[in-house]
């Protein structure tokens, strides 16, 4: 059984669909990557999936319950979370303080948090150094990888994760996707939604490309750059007749 399936889903905002009909699967310890161009559909998708905007039609089935237009407090209490772009997290709180939160929709039991604390410590030393300083005073960078981590502390079921370069230089990069493969390992299902296709696709499993709110293709990760090429030449040969 997928630890997500979605079915058919429409969403946008008003009346206005931005994504159709789009079905997909992520199975416990799979890393599925979704490309796409700007506009294309990907973070209304993912806020979709994870209740922050309510499905027109279609479902979302996480460990075989429905979950569907769930609130996204609601979803994260059942093991969906989002680490939306942009860095949210706590400005005024500490970095140590953030992860603590990470805690409030965790399913875990709390004396597991001191044991998560070092394995993201190990990852991120940057995020021990800083542990009493207020996320506010971090960089982007820095930041990205605090919202990650308070992500981890919850142990979600199923990661959401929207953009994860952005505002991040790009050396930080490849050690963000080695944590998220790593995490994945753990039987955790993650959706990367990220425009630095060729960076992201060797730490991914399959790819999945939306092009105007609808799947364009999917192919295991390793075929990506090739189907990719081939789509594309589809599409400028159409263009010109």
């Amino acid at each position: 059984m997928p630890m997500l399936e979605v079915k058919n889903l429409t969403a946008g905002y008003g009346d206005i669909p931005v994504v159709r009909d789009i079905s997909l699967t992520v199975e416990p310890g799979e890393i599925l990557l979704i490309g796409g161009e700007n506009g294309a559909g990907k973070s209304t998708l993912l806020r979709a999936i994870s209740g922050f905007n309510t499905p027109t039609s279609g479902s979302v089935i996480m460990d075989g319950k429905n979950v569907t237009g769930l609130a996204p407090e609601r979803a994260a209490h059942e093991g969906l979370r989002l680490v939306l772009d942009n860095h949210r997290v706590f400005p005024e709180l500490t970095v140590h303080d953030n992860l603590r939160l990470g805690q409030a929709a965790g399913r875990r039991d709390p004396d597991a948090f001191a044991k998560t604390l070092e394995e993201i410590h190990s990852v991120f030393p940057i995020l021990k150094e800083k542990a009493q300083a207020r996320a506010r005073d971090l960089s982007g960078g820095q930041q990205q990888i605090l919202a990650l981590g308070q992500a981890f502390v919850a142990r979600p079921k199923v990661l959401l994760c929207d953009e994860p370069s952005m505002g991040v230089a790009q050396m930080l990069l490849p050690p963000i996707l080695a944590f998220l493969r790593k995490w994945a390992e753990s039987g955790t299902a993650v959706i990367i939604v990220e425009q630095h296709l060729k960076v992201t696709q060797p730490y991914t499993d399959r790819a999945l490309i939306v092009s105007r709110g609808q799947v364009a293709l999917e192919c295991p990760s390793p075929e990506l750059t090739d189907r990719l090429a081939a789509w594309n030449a589809q599409r400028m040969a159409a263009a010109h007749g």
